[in-house]
């Protein structure tokens, strides 16, 4: 998914105090991914950073800082890998590439992903950045007329079936992961979200309320208030 302008700002050389914060923080992940999150502790992240445990004390506060700061990492790679997919122009094909890009990064991280997404605490500006990336997606979908459901809940079934989908395959025995299960978890998500025409072709008044109700904020014909009550009236429409 592509990022969200003025995301991006001018790279500069990071300060000392930022390599050193750099440096506990990947200690820490190759620790978290070697051996779980027991194994993340404040004297053996010390130890493989090559500093003193009140080093870490200063920069984080506490063990629970550390893990945040490891998570917020975490969200930025996340972000990054999402960056190198290009926006498909069909946005069904861009709702299954996003998947699979979360998917995967589930797979390849699987350790860093349970501390990202199994305590809700944890979420951070980069991941607000990431569910404002998925819910620009399912707005084009709703604006062609091919959501199925609301908005936001849209992006429930997106994120459910994607981490259901990880912890599942981590859970099995290597000899019993078979790809078809990520498959058929993908297009049941696709199934349920989207339409396979656009909602607007459909009898009766609940996919063209769906698809104006998504392409409200670019109207500027409206005043914010007749806004607010149009929306309310065709929300009350498709549910």
């Amino acid at each position: 998914m592509d990022p969200t302008p003025g995301r991006r700002v001018a790279e500069t050389a990071p300060s000392p105090r930022e390599r050193t914060r750099r440096r506990i923080v990947e200690a820490a992940i190759d620790l978290l991914e070697r051996g779980g999150r027991d194994a993340v502790t404040t004297r053996a992240v010390a130890d493989a950073a090559g500093l003193q445990p009140p080093a870490l004390y200063r920069l984080f506060g506490d063990k629970e800082g550390l893990l945040d700061a490891v998570a917020e990492h975490g969200f930025a790679q996340f972000l990054a890998a999402k960056d190198h997919v290009g926006e498909d122009a069909d946005p069904v094909r861009a709702l299954r590439s996003g998947w699979d890009v979360a998917v995967e990064f589930g797979l390849a991280n699987p350790a860093l992903y349970v501390l990202m997404y199994g305590e809700p605490t944890r979420a951070s500006a980069v991941y607000r950045v990431g569910v404002e990336i998925l819910m620009a997606r399912i707005r084009r979908l709703a604006v062609a007329g091919l959501l199925r459901v609301g908005e936001d809940l849209a992006a429930q079934i997106v994120n459910a079936t994607a981490r259901g989908a990880v912890l599942t395959w981590l859970s099995l025995p290597e000899g019993d992961r078979d790809p078809a299960l990520l498959t058929a978890m993908r297009e049941a998500m696709v199934g349920a979200v989207t339409s396979a025409e656009p909602a607007v072709r459909e009898r009766g008044p609940a996919g063209a309320a769906r698809a104006l109700r998504a392409s409200l904020p670019e109207q500027s014909v409206l005043t914010p208030a007749e806004q607010h009550l149009l929306a309310e009236w065709l929300t009350r429409l498709y549910e």
